[in-house]
């Protein structure tokens, strides 16, 4: 990103929006806005809390919160994987989450990854992990011009209960890398309340739902490695891209 991650967020959170468009692939309404201020102009991906379809398992409601969480863990991480979320409460179709457009080749992801990039993903992995990502499908890995690597679509995670499905199980049994131990291990100490990350993920999540965030990244330092598929559970999403 050139334009400085400050600059982004401020406009997310006070621009003007305007509507150009709707995805019309997924489960909810997704639109594509311009959002402006001050002579800056960002395209963004708006996904309104009405245009939620309602899940047996996540309460009703929750999903454009869940966005933003993912947002802050993954800053907290200090990984710069998911792109400048925010939660609009007025918003031209009601209050939602409102996600920095990320300009990518949408025929380049997961499944189409060269290996060099393929290798790029455990943080991606450790994430998942940690938010608990019901839904990481192949075309939710995204590689911008710059060769950054962004996840997108977090609307079910956080979940108490075991949810992951995932493509990616590339590095099952492999030890975690110390770098990224070390950042495990930093972010675990930042749950621990009170402290400024509770406080921030209180506002989108249940507390419950962080008290099990803490507890899968206790669990994640404990097995110090990447864990297999569990042979109860189903472990990828369908469909998977």
């Amino acid at each position: 990103m050139s334009t400085p991650t400050a600059a982004i967020l401020t406009t997310l959170e006070q621009g003007d929006i305007t509507v150009k468009g709707e995805f019309m692939w997924g489960s909810n309404y997704t639109f594509l806005a311009q959002v402006h201020k001050e002579g800056l102009a960002l395209q963004a991906v708006y996904k309104p809390t009405r245009g939620e379809r309602p899940l047996w398992d996540f309460p009703v409601a929750s999903l454009a919160r869940r966005e933003v969480a993912a947002y802050i863990v993954g800053e907290a991480l200090g990984w710069e994987l998911v792109p400048p979320t925010v939660y609009r409460r007025r918003a031209p179709i009601g209050p939602g989450s409102l996600q920095l457009y990320v300009e990518h080749d949408p025929e380049y992801h997961y499944f189409s990854f060269s290996q060099e990039d393929l290798q790029r993903l455990r943080p991606a992995v450790l994430f998942d992990l940690l938010v608990n990502n019901a839904d990481r499908k192949g075309s939710h890995v995204l590689v911008d011009n710059d060769r950054h690597i962004w996840l997108i679509d977090h609307g079910i995670c956080f979940h108490v209960d075991d949810k992951l499905r995932t493509v990616i199980w590339d590095f099952a049994g492999e030890t975690i890398p110390a770098g990224l131990r070390a950042d495990l291990l930093n972010f675990r100490r930042q749950l621990n309340p009170p402290s400024g990350l509770v406080s921030k993920l209180s506002q989108y999540i249940h507390p419950t739902e962080i008290v099990a965030l803490a507890g899968r990244a206790d669990d994640l330092l404990r097995r110090g490695c990447f864990p297999d598929p569990d042979p109860g559970h189903r472990p990828i999403p369908w469909p998977p891209i």
